[in-house]
């Protein structure tokens, strides 16, 4: 009777329309598994709900129901069909379906949605626009994400193992791959979960060493590649059919052939074309995929990033504009949908204003404006948005306060001029390209070292790594490693003599811990604000979202682990990487 009890909790029932109706009425995010009245839910799947619900943590706007499709009109079309169909309601609106139990791509998509409402409720993104699914069951569907969810195009993807990220290959394969024409229409750089690698070459599963090779794939980071094909590509390796059966014949093997152990064997264009460049031993490709069952587990938003255009500007406010009413440009920022990414004051040098004004140097009024530019500190922000460059220049205006007032009236020039200097006291990037440098420039970037201690689960660590990406660190190493005494002297060094260090030892004792280089401006002070004081109830009251507010349990028990300054940083990334580090940090 606890059982019953406990899933009555978990799912709500819905078994007549009027249930139904007053569901749709939840705020927030509600997964609804739809069954008939002769089977029964889906029992499968409530371990995943229940360890998701326990992990969110979010009351308010994560819900869970079982609907019997028998009693429920809006259900017809799913009566008499044995197979499991796990609905996702947002606000009301039915916005997903996905058939089977497919846990790995019904895990995504609830981190997914509850990680959008969660940016929503605190102003960092608006709500999408999503399109109704319609309610509708065929046989003819394939397991996973029906037909609604289709893409419109064949795609391939392509999995780069840690074994070439070290190498330093991604580069080269991506060049390769753009050379034959092909586009990359998607990527990401990330340490892959077991699931995740199960599911891509479940294929594969019954060979004797693939527990092996699971964890070779989850050992480092990969990247991850969408790939489409132009349209009316010609061949672009400059080989005929012919050349490719001589090589084949010469080299007694099927053209493209090459793979190591757990790899797809397919031979059409793309992996023939990485065969034939020697490149296919560094990476997996799975081709002609046509629905996104397999596209989410790695790419949960693919079909709006593919309509999402996001870009990056640096964006600036003159150093009166910034002491005046840096306020309300930033809540006008906010309000236009801008994310401000990084932000810093900055003092300009006499020549850094000259090159920064240079569209001015011709003016007469050329010395008072870089008298003004290097007289206080200016606000430096990088800003990211859908088509962000051609959005910023039309908010902001024209370069001059005179164009603007003809123009653009409605423009921040004009609304922020400044009489006694005529020109547009915000700046932007002219250009993505010229974006790039200046961002490199005015937020160069730093490394340090983080650590995800051994007693988190693997759930929490993905949630951990997806908090890290979404505060703009770059993830440039990983490697997961059991911290023995030699070796985690090499990470806390700093406290190896002290009394509680033997308590610290048994921690890390318990199991291989993640160790990272992560990269991004003002790294090291970064990484410590998002991990939060080092004691999780201090952290609960001071920093509720950081990191051990969220997960931690006790002092030693407060999941992550990062160094107090770049110099610790370093030494502690020499003592663990050995030379893995990068010279630029964007290399990759």
């Amino acid at each position: 009777m606890a059982g019953k009890k406990r899933e009555i909790q978990l799912q709500a029932v819905i078994d007549n329309q009027s249930l139904w109706d007053e569901m749709l009425q939840n705020k927030g995010l509600t997964v609804i598994d739809v069954y008939q009245a002769w089977c029964g839910p889906c029992k499968a799947m409530q371990t995943l709900f229940r360890k998701l619900k326990n992990e969110l943590n979010e009351d308010e706007i994560l819900h869970f129901a079982v609907a019997e499709a028998d009693s429920i009109v809006t259900l017809q079309p799913f009566r008499d069909k044995c197979e499991p169909v796990f609905l996702f309601s947002v606000n009301g609106k039915i916005i997903a379906k996905i058939k089977g139990a497919n846990a790995p791509l019904v895990n995504q998509k609830i981190i997914t949605l509850i990680n959008e409402e969660r940016k929503i409720a605190a102003g960092e993104m608006v709500r999408p626009q999503y399109h109704e699914v319609a309610l509708v069951d065929s046989d003819s569907e394939d397991a996973g994400e029906t037909c609604s969810e289709s893409v419109d195009e064949p795609y391939s993807i392509v999995i780069i193992n840690p074994d070439a990220v070290i190498a330093r290959k991604v580069l080269e394969i991506k060049d390769k791959i753009i050379d034959a024409q092909f586009v990359i229409e998607a990527e990401d750089k990330r340490l892959l979960t077991k699931e995740q690698v199960r599911y891509f070459y479940s294929q594969t599963a019954n060979e004797p060493d693939f527990e092996d090779f699971v964890s070779f794939m989850t050992s480092g980071l990969s990247y991850i590649l969408v790939i489409s094909q132009k349209k009316e590509q010609q061949p672009p390796w400059g080989e005929s059919e012919a050349n490719s059966e001589m090589e084949a014949r010469e080299t007694g093997r099927p053209a493209g052939d090459g793979q190591v152990a757990g790899m797809k064997h397919k031979q059409d264009s793309l992996h023939e074309y990485m065969g034939r460049q020697h490149l296919s031993q560094f990476c997996d490709i799975e081709e002609n995929i046509t629905n996104t069952k397999l596209i989410d587990i790695f790419f949960p938003d693919f079909k709006r990033m593919k309509s999402i255009k996001l870009e990056k500007i640096l964006a600036l406010l003159r150093p009166y504009l910034f002491y005046e009413k840096k306020e309300d440009v930033l809540n006008i920022i906010q309000e236009e949908g801008f994310k401000i990414m990084m932000q810093r004051q900055i003092v300009f040098s006499e020549e850094e204003a000259q090159t920064l004004c240079k569209e001015y140097e011709n003016k007469d009024y050329f010395e008072n404006l870089i008298e003004n530019m290097t007289s206080g500190p200016s606000l430096a922000l990088v800003l990211l948005r859908e088509n962000c460059l051609t959005h910023w220049k039309q908010l902001i205006g024209p370069s001059t306060v005179e164009e603007a007032r003809e123009h653009l009236p409605e423009s921040l020039c004009t609304r922020f001029a400044m009489e006694s200097l005529p020109i547009n006291q915000l700046y932007g990037s002219d250009s993505l390209e010229a974006a790039e440098r200046e961002i490199q420039y005015f937020f160069p970037p730093q490394h340090t070292v983080a650590l995800i201690k051994p007693h988190v689960s693997p759930e929490q660590r993905e949630d951990i790594l997806t908090l890290i990406k979404e505060d703009g660190f770059d993830i440039t190493q990983v490697k997961e490693v059991l911290l023995t005494e030699d070796k985690a002297d090499k990470v806390y060094f700093k406290i190896k003599g002290k009394a509680f260090y033997k308590d610290v030892l048994e921690i890390l004792s318990e199991g291989p811990s993640l160790v990272m280089i992560l990269t991004k401006w003002n790294a090291v002070l970064d990484w410590r604000r998002l991990m939060g004081p080092t004691d999780p109830e201090e952290a609960r009251l001071l920093s509720p979202d950081s990191i051990r507010a969220r997960y931690g349990r006790s002092i030693l028990r407060n999941v992550v682990h990062g160094a107090s300054n770049t110099q610790e940083a370093m030494e502690t990334i020499n003592n663990m990487f050995e030379g893995l580090l990068p010279e630029n940090p964007d290399e990759d």
